[in-house]
């Protein structure tokens, strides 16, 4: 009886055990900037290298990919922009991008919430080009950047093992006058 009660004694303390926290492979970022009062945002996961090759490797070349890690890439403006000759009119979207070893594409997709492995092409608004170069220094964690040009143009900045990509927008003539 005894040993019974030392028995279940012992299965009530070791049921009360916390498992060892695993740390987030992949945490959630965001990077935030603000042109004329409008704000443009994007919330990401942040995968780090790890001793991998990432592009054509982990990431293959010329197949599309969430731009992060987990839960889809999304980018919010309160602001028309135009990148490349497309306008992007203020909203919701979710980014995506094409790696290649030459030409990288963004694509800015319509469809939001989604998990990071659902891409339907179907609602791109826009596929623009990124312009590209090879870092001398490797980036462990991804890193996603909004840099301000000025008060109404900035960079959207890709950066992730030896690659950086990036594309310059500005604020559509509507969205500056309707700011203060």
């Amino acid at each position: 009886k005894i040993r019974i009660m030392n028995m279940f004694a012992l299965l009530i303390g070791c049921s009360g055990a916390i498992p060892a926290q695993q740390p987030i492979l992949s945490p959630r970022d965001s990077v935030e900037l603000r042109l004329a009062g409008k704000r443009i945002f994007i919330d990401y996961g942040r995968p780090s290298m790890r001793e991998r090759k990432i592009f054509g490797g982990l990431r293959p070349y010329n197949q599309w990919w969430r731009t992060g890690a987990n839960e889809a890439t999304s980018f919010i403006t309160e602001a028309d922009l135009i990148m490349g000759a497309s306008v992007i009119p203020k909203g919701e979207y979710t980014l995506y991008t094409l790696p290649s070893e030459t030409q990288w594409k963004i694509m800015i997709n319509k469809e939001t919430g989604q998990w990071g492995t659902v891409y339907n092409p179907e609602y791109d608004l826009v596929r623009l080009p990124l312009k590209k170069r090879t870092l001398k220094e490797p980036v462990e964690v991804l890193t996603i950047l909004l840099e301000k040009a000025n008060t109404t143009s900035g960079v959207l900045k890709i950066l992730w093992e030896k690659t950086e990509v990036w594309i310059d927008f500005k604020m559509k003539e509507n969205s500056r006058k309707n700011s203060h």
